[in-house]
């Protein structure tokens, strides 16, 4: 009988042990939720990828202005040339991709070769400044002497009607969107001289040219107010985003997806093109929103 009470006591205490674990696992678990919150909820990460021209300035303003309308939504935005929208998106390492060109027939049989749909979609209109520093007492250029210019058929100032001195020209990488498009557009599409010096960005080439008297380079719409520049007329077209339809070297900018997009890549997406971000961001940055 002793042991057969004794082994009832141990059973009867095995619920008590029991209940005194679950309790103390739960608090645990509170703590760890209270010492980490993130745990709890974690941010969704949106990855987008590609063009400088939409990367460094307007992709980021907008993704502020998404988060400050009460969107809980992170951003990883990596601007490295439009070329990176592509390779990126198929990929898999973003869900959005940024490009200042549209896709070329190769890019695109990537993805259909990979059971894919590259999608594209208009983010605004811009135009491509020709600039010169601010000391450069040329005001206008016909697309002839542009392409002159670029290609190294003229590199003294004095052919375009300025003084003496030769000329220093400074582009766009060759993974660059616009690097392509300018090419196209005011070159065409001959190659670049041999004399012509690569920037990594827009913000580069403002800044090179702003700091050489003798230099003269080409940005977007967007970053055409910096410091020491002035906008070169085109064939007597002046930089006007009024006037984006008589501008001979204007463009359009895009998003690019894999597929329609979903979940918060979609949402965003439709934000960023709707009349909302044109008004808050898109204008005030420097592009031309797509009503324009």
């Amino acid at each position: 009988m002793m042991k057969g009470a004794h082994q009832w006591g141990a059973t009867n205490h095995q619920p008590q042990l029991n209940n005194k674990m679950k309790k103390r696992n739960v608090l645990l678990s509170l703590l760890v939720i209270l010492a980490l919150p993130g745990l709890a909820s974690a941010q969704y990460k949106l990855m987008i990828k590609g063009s400088d021209t939409l990367g460094a300035k307007l992709v980021p303003q907008l993704a502020e202005a998404y988060k400050e309308a009460g969107n809980d939504v992170s951003f990883e935005i990596t601007a490295e040339g439009s070329s990176t929208c592509f390779t990126n998106l198929l990929a898999g390492t973003s869900e959005l991709g940024m490009s200042s060109r549209g896709h070329k027939d190769k890019e695109a049989d990537k993805f259909t070769a990979a059971g894919k749909e590259l999608v594209q979609h208009v983010a605004a209109w811009d135009m491509i400044a020709v600039i010169v520093n601010e000391a450069c007492p040329v005001d206008d250029l016909s697309l002839e002497q542009i392409e002159g210019i670029f290609t190294g058929d003229i590199t003294d100032w004095s052919e375009v009607g300025g003084p003496a001195g030769e000329i220093s020209a400074y582009t766009r990488n060759t993974s660059s969107g616009t690097y392509k498009t300018f090419q196209e557009l005011a070159m065409n599409k001959r190659d670049y001289g041999s004399n012509t010096q690569k920037m990594a960005g827009n913000e580069q080439i403002a800044q090179e040219v702003g700091t050489n008297p003798n230099g003269i380079g080409y940005v977007g719409l967007a970053y055409t107010k910096a410091e020491g520049i002035k906008c070169l007329s085109v064939d007597g077209n002046e930089v006007d985003p009024a006037k984006v339809a008589d501008y001979p070297v204007s463009r359009q900018l895009y998003y690019y997806s894999v597929g329609q997009p979903e979940g918060e890549a979609g949402k965003f997406l439709a934000w960023a093109t709707s009349a909302a971000a044109a008004g808050k961001v898109v204008e005030r940055v420097g592009f031309i929103p797509l009503k324009k």
